[in-house]
């Protein structure tokens, strides 16, 4: 998962040692829960949500692999998951401006600004726009990791 947060080219982390192996693991079980998609066999996207905070602390597609619907997928598993565990509303933070910026928006999350640089999107469970979730993977291999 490192490899592939470390590949993209928007919402760079500043500090890479920030996050580490042990958040990783962290957010399988004691935080929250993980899936990925794979192709011929290599990760090349994943997904992790924080059953207690109800947000989606990570989604990543690596280069190569955008534009294929597996971030829309990943999101809606990752979505779900927080919906039947009860949470009313899922939030998530990305940088303004950028690709996953406008992909949220599609996807019908309501944005608040928190500054120049940073935006938080919010999804409510009886939102026409999580209404439309299609919780088919689609062709997607998700692993509960």
């Amino acid at each position: 998962m490192s490899a592939i947060r470390l590949s993209v080219t928007e919402n760079v982390l500043r500090d890479p040692s920030r996050v580490t192996l042990a958040m990783y693991e962290d957010y399988l079980e004691a935080a929250g829960r993980g899936w990925v998609a794979e192709i011929d066999g290599a990760v090349v996207a994943f997904s992790y949500a924080d059953r207690h905070q109800g947000s989606i602390w990570a989604l990543f597609v690596s280069p190569g692999y955008e534009g294929h619907g597996l971030a829309k997928r990943l999101l809606a598993l990752a979505t779900g998951w927080l919906f039947a565990l009860g949470h009313r509303s899922v939030t998530l933070t990305t940088s303004a401006g950028t690709r996953a910026d406008r992909f949220y928006a599609r996807q019908g999350w309501h944005a608040r600004l928190l500054s120049a640089t940073e935006v938080e999107y919010t999804l409510a469970h009886d939102s026409a726009a999580a209404n439309r979730i299609d919780l088919d993977a689609g062709g997607l291999i998700p692993h509960a990791i």
